[in-house]
């Protein structure tokens, strides 16, 4: 799976000769090889795409990525004298960067190194990326299995005296058991007052009976990533624990009925507040309704009050409204959305009425 065509043929439309990606989430978008940091260099021309990496991903870039030209870094000859060879072979004048992933650092050693002009150009890889094709919805469909099947077993291991940072280390373990590559963050695990801390880091606290326990975890697979959150209460749930549950799950039905290409951001979010608003906890939501999902766990387009632009078909958004009171409790409820001219596809299947364990 890979991109190049995809980017290549945005070039014309933006007067650029060639695009370098340098970024890891972008060079992995379009190459589909995955090398860590900035161990790799794409390069996009209307007519030919090229591949730099050095002499540790040679041998796996050659058999991972299809379509474009491997030439390999080492000492002497760096990704900067690379890249230049193909502004000479190609006649590039002006060359896109990723203005919003690029170091000031780099920046200025491309600048020094190439005999052309590096034009900001992070938007085309943002828009691109923002409409899954088959390929990139397969394997967030199979990431996002791979975390439900880690929910459905960790649900029989929640239990007072079982710490936060225990719960967080075995949904890592069954994900990767499952078939993750990889994390998609860090995963969220907070109980009782700390559940009004939306990005709360797991800890020693132990679990207790008559409070709610968010667990907000992800994995990779094929490169893309899943995200989901479950609220549960342990041993019961009080009625204001209840009240506060099913005005988020509320308002979280809302939001997904909201979404269709072609309507705001904006809107989308305005849907799932109203919702939280009404029921007197409209402070208490301080986050946007979602963000959307693919490469990054964080990625465009985003539902949220600041975006006024209309979603597009193709995009895949989380669904994450919630209410956090300080030092009481905080409910989140989360799936994944995928926009169609129609409505929206909830590819999350794990059962959202609240589970008492």
């Amino acid at each position: 799976m890979n991109h190049f065509k995809e980017i290549a043929a945005q070039l014309e439309r933006h007067e650029l000769d060639g695009m370098l990606l340098t970024g890891e989430a972008n060079r992995f978008y379009a190459s589909g090889f995955h090398s860590a940091g900035t161990d790799g260099v794409a390069l996009v021309t209307q007519g030919k795409a090229y591949y730099f990496t050095d002499s540790r991903y040679i041998e796996a870039a050659g058999r991972y990525v299809q379509g474009a030209e491997l030439r390999e870094a080492g000492a002497g000859r760096g990704y900067g004298a690379l890249v230049e060879e193909v502004v000479v072979e190609r006649h590039i004048r002006r060359l896109g960067f990723e203005d919003a992933y690029m170091t000031v650092q780099d920046h200025e050693r491309y600048r020094k190194a190439l005999s052309c002009d590096l034009v900001p150009a992070t938007d085309i890889l943002w828009r691109l990326r923002s409409v899954k094709d088959g390929e990139e919805l397969d394997a967030m469909v199979a990431a996002q299995r791979i975390a439900e099947k880690a929910l459905e077993q960790i649900l029989g291991e929640i239990r007072p005296g079982v710490t936060e940072k225990e719960i967080a280390a075995r949904l890592q373990y069954l994900m990767l058991h499952y078939g993750a590559e990889n994390m998609s963050f860090d995963p969220i695990v907070v109980s009782g007052p700390n559940g009004s801390l939306p990005h709360g880091v797991p800890g020693e606290r132990v679990i207790q009976s008559g409070e709610f326990v968010t667990m907000d975890f992800g994995c990779i697979y094929h490169g893309y990533c899943s995200d989901m959150t479950r609220t549960v209460a342990v041993g019961f749930a009080t009625e204001e624990m209840q009240r506060v549950y099913h005005t988020v799950l509320s308002a979280q039905e809302a939001g997904i009925r909201a979404a269709r290409a072609g309507v705001t951001g904006r809107e989308v979010d305005g849907a799932a507040r109203a919702v939280i608003t009404a029921a007197g906890y409209g402070s208490y939501f301080g986050h946007s309704f979602g963000h959307g999902v693919g490469v990054e766990i964080h990625e465009a387009p985003n539902a949220s009050p600041m975006n006024e632009k209309p979603l597009p078909a193709g995009a895949v958004i989380s669904a994450e409204p919630g209410i956090y009171l300080p030092g009481k409790l905080g409910v989140r409820i989360e799936d994944v959305i995928l926009l169609t001219e129609e409505g929206c596809k909830d590819l999350t299947k794990a059962p959202k009425e609240l589970i008492i364990l």
